[in-house]
Formats: structure tokens, C-alpha cells, sequence
């Protein structure tokens, strides 16, 4: 049960540090005058969004992971950490055919406020994590309270470090490894899937 949570853990932080996330939502802020607080504000609202379609794919795929744990005695010890380093090889390969983790949907900059905020949210929405959710169907087999516990995480992580890391940029901070971070999510997200199968698989 830890491994997963701690795995998942790894993969929001990192998630919430790619800059196709939140750094959109900066140039857009600028460009409209927006102050740091309203920036802020807006990212939560827009990873608010981004957090619960991924949650929503998860708790089903924790549902599924519960049933298959029930019909399959092998599958929480056995056959859900092969899926867990399988899904992690399938991420590796394809950092390979994908430049970026995933990019969200592009929004119209020249749209009302109002609108600017609901077409950032809906895209948002509509570009779930889905590295995320090979933890979301490992934690269905350890029950409920790991799903939700494992969402809780997720959301916290995700919608805080876009809000941090847009208050930082914000306030003038400079980092010269941003593309190299966003190039290489894929496969450290890969990386992260392969360790915890091989941990929940071997060791524990």
C-alpha cells in the first residue's frame, strides 16, 4: 500500500511541475493584466478541473482493480505489478514518439474573461493525467480507503504545485531546465511505474 502511495506521490509532484500546465496560464495572465493572486486563483480553479477528471478516471479504474482483485487471487500480488512495470516500459516508449507528457488543448487568448477562465478549465478537464491511473487501479486492491486516500493526495499535490509554481514564475523566478524536465516526464514517469512494480512484485 505505502509503495503506491509514495510512488504516486512522485509521479503528482512531478506532474504539477510541467510547465505546459501552469505556465500557459502566466503568459495569459500577463498579457490580460491579471495580479499574482488572480493568477493563483485562476490556476486553482484550472487544476482544480485538470485534478477531478483524472480522479474520475481513477476511482473507476480503482473499482475495476477491487473486482479484479476479487475474481483473480493472484492479481494484487502478481498481476497488477506486471501491469504497473509493463504500463511503465509502454510510458518509456513513448517519450520516443511524443515531445512533450501531454499537452493540453489550446485556448483562444482572445476570448472574454469569462470565457478565457472556463475555456482554460474545460481544457484542463479535458487532458486527465493518465500516468496516474495505473496507481488508481493498484490502490483499488488494497480497498476504498486507499482510493480515496490516494485521490486526496493526488489533488493536493496537482492543484498546490501548479498554484506554487505560478506564484514563483510570477515573482521572477527563473529556471533554465524547464524543457529538459518537460521532455523528460515520460520517462521518469515510466521509471516510477517500473520501481514500484518491482518493489510491490519482489520485495514486498
Amino acid at each position: 500500500m505505502y509503495e503506491v502511495l509514495t510512488a504516486s506521490l512522485s509521479v503528482s509532484l512531478l506532474h504539477a511541475a510541467i510547465p505546459n500546465h501552469w505556465l500557459p496560464i502566466v503568459a495569459i495572465g500577463k498579457k490580460n493584466g491579471w495580479s499574482a493572486a488572480k493568477a493563483v486563483r485562476i490556476t486553482i480553479l484550472a487544476g482544480s478541473a485538470h485534478a477531478l477528471s483524472t480522479i474520475l478516471i481513477g476511482l473507476a479504474l480503482s473499482v475495476l482493480g477491487w473486482k479484479m482483485s476479487e475474481w483473480i487471487d493472484i492479481f494484487s500480488s502478481v498481476a497488477a505489478p506486471v501491469l504497473l512495470i509493463g504500463l511503465g516500459l509502454v510510458f518509456i516508449w513513448r517519450h520516443y514518439y511524443h515531445r512533450h507528457f501531454h499537452l493540453h488543448a489550446p485556448v483562444r487568448e482572445n476570448l472574454g474573461e469569462r470565457e478565457l477562465i472556463a475555456a482554460l478549465a474545460l481544457a484542463m478537464f479535458l487532458s486527465p493525467c493518465l500516468e496516474i491511473g495505473a496507481f488508481f487501479l493498484m490502490a483499488g486492491t488494497h480497498g476504498a480507503t486507499v482510493a480515496l486516500t490516494l485521490s486526496a493526495f493526488y489533488y493536493v499535490t496537482t492543484v498546490a504545485g501548479m498554484a506554487v509554481w505560478v506564484w514563483l514564475v510570477w515573482h521572477g523566478l527563473r529556471l533554465s531546465n524547464w524543457h529538459l524536465l518537460e521532455h523528460n516526464a515520460g520517462i521518469i514517469s515510466g521509471l516510477i511505474l517500473i520501481l514500484a512494480g518491482i518493489w510491490k512484485l519482489f520485495v514486498h
